[in-house]
């Protein structure tokens, strides 16, 4: 076995473990089945009878999955002995402003760093008045909670360790945050104010969420819209449709620029993109699955060094915050999209005999794209949205198609308001058309529904099925091409 490959099912059994653990599946029954692998192992050499080298293989990377078990309840002793917080006490405490407090109409809602005697993040619900700002620091009087069991593995994922709703609180200080990211905080609101100023509120409100995830302007309606016709991810800012837009944005450099200019032009987009949106974790991650389906793109097939990359780069960001594998969704919309656009894709082209060659406006790239992403997270749109339809496929294609222009255009928009207002209001025309578009296919098919499931219920059995399934058609799909092509090539 090559050391790239050795490595590479190292990493697997280690983030297996990370699962495990994840999924509070009992330690005993993993370190059963672990000893029993490692016990008939060492019974075989005793023995005399050589073991074949897919159980030695097998014996010692399953040693990886106890690595990882241990490694995710390291981190969650590390977490708590870093938070220093009293509970279900009146306090007085201070923090400061760590992130970009969102607008919940009719409250605010911030993650706080606590200051000492106290330590750790706490996330907070303020009254609407004072208005708050990344890197100000406030003064409080109330009660801080432990995190309620409903969104304990949320905030777990996000360092959060507590919650105070509605405490007295002052602002004591403006300006103690980082002057790069408060700086590009303010110019993300100055953008959205923009987008409200010249566009409709819906058309407004689902510009601010393609364009940096905002949802809180979104009306009830248009929520059970999104996730009625299966578009509510599109506002996620995961890697998923990161990725698709990355994607979309070097087919059309592509047509004008070589290769390899067109490759380094969609990376400097993607680094742009993260800065908008204030370079968040969460974002910064799907960045960099994004620019791992470019390379994959630029290399030309699924090969191992591709494979490698994507695991590697995964196993890296789980090491940081192990957290982010069962309970992040971007995190896993990123990672599975990402290995759809990779290995799926190519299979689709084979089975249904399609051109290479990207279309009309590059639609064939961008459909054989999107559906071969769509087709690798449906049990994760189901799980975490509830509802996924047949027609959500098609509703995808269709928008996605327009989303690259849509935020090029909005930006162009906030671009040109610092230049004219009448130069504005021409681009703010030419965006609400496609605005209007695609929302005009998300109410559509929000009616169109052939729903496959109408519940986050889904069983473990049936998660799994579903992709060992897809492993199996691009498994056999793979080697029946290779089959044909050495018959040929003899």
């Amino acid at each position: 076995m090559r050391i790239s490959d050795l490595v590479f099912y190292f990493v697997l059994f280690f983030l297996g473990g990370i699962l495990l653990a994840s999924l509070e599946v009992n330690f005993l029954i993993i370190i059963s089945v672990v000893g029993f692998l490692a016990l008939g192992f060492f019974i075989l050499r005793l023995a005399g009878i050589p073991p074949s080298s897919f159980w030695q293989r097998l014996s010692i990377l399953s040693l990886m999955i106890i690595i990882g078990v241990f490694y995710y309840h390291l981190d969650n002793v590390i977490f708590q002995k870093h938070n220093l917080i009293t509970f279900n006490q009146k306090l007085n405490f201070q923090g400061l402003v760590v992130d970009n407090p969102l607008d919940k109409n009719g409250f605010q809602e911030a993650v706080i760093e606590l200051s000492p005697p106290w330590q750790g993040k706490v996330s907070v619900k303020l009254a609407s008045y004072p208005e708050i700002a990344y890197g100000d620091k406030l003064n409080f009087i109330g009660g801080i909670n432990q995190v309620p069991s409903s969104t304990s593995k949320y905030l777990a994922k996000e360092r959060i360790a507590g919650v105070s709703s509605f405490p007295q609180f002052s602002i004591s200080g403006r300006g103690y945050g980082s002057a790069i990211k408060s700086g590009l905080f303010k110019l993300n609101d100055k953008i959205v104010s923009i987008f409200k100023k010249f566009l409709p509120s819906t058309e407004a409100a689902f510009l601010a969420g393609l364009t940096f995830g905002q949802r809180s302007d979104f009306s009830l309606d248009f929520k059970k819209s999104l996730n009625l016709s299966g578009t509510t991810h599109l506002v996620a800012l995961s890697g998923y449709n990161i990725s698709i837009i990355a994607l979309t944005v070097a087919a059309l450099f592509g047509r004008i620029f070589p290769r390899r200019i067109s490759f380094a032009l969609t990376v400097l987009v993607i680094i742009g993109f993260v800065l908008m949106t204030g370079a968040q974790a969460s974002v910064v991650r799907a960045a960099l699955m994004a620019a791992l389906a470019l390379l994959a793109k630029e290399i030309g097939r699924p090969n191992y060094d591709v494979r490698n990359a994507i695991v590697f780069t995964g196993f890296l960001m789980v090491l940081v915050n192990p957290k982010i594998l069962a309970f992040d969704v971007g995190f896993q919309l990123s990672f599975l999209a990402l290995l759809g656009i990779v290995y799926l894709k190519p299979v689709l082209i084979k089975i249904f005999r399609l051109s290479e060659s990207p279309g009309f406006l590059s639609w064939r790239e961008n459909f054989l794209t999107t559906t071969s992403a769509q087709l690798a997270v449906i049990p994760i749109l189901i799980s975490n949205f509830g509802l996924f339809s047949l027609t959500s496929l098609l509703a995808n294609v269709l928008v996605l198609e327009f989303v690259p222009l849509t935020m090029f255009l909005g930006f162009l928009m906030a671009a040109v308001n610092f230049i004219s207002y009448y130069l504005t209001m021409i681009v703010s025309w030419l965006v609400l058309v496609s605005l209007k578009f695609e929302i005009l296919v998300i109410n559509i098919f929000s009616k169109l529904t052939i729903p496959l499931a109408g519940s986050k219920n889904i069983s473990l059995m049936l998660f799994l099925g579903y992709y060992l399934f897809l492993a199996a058609i691009i498994f056999y799909a793979q080697r029946f091409y290779r089959k044909n092509l050495a018959e040929a090539e003899k």
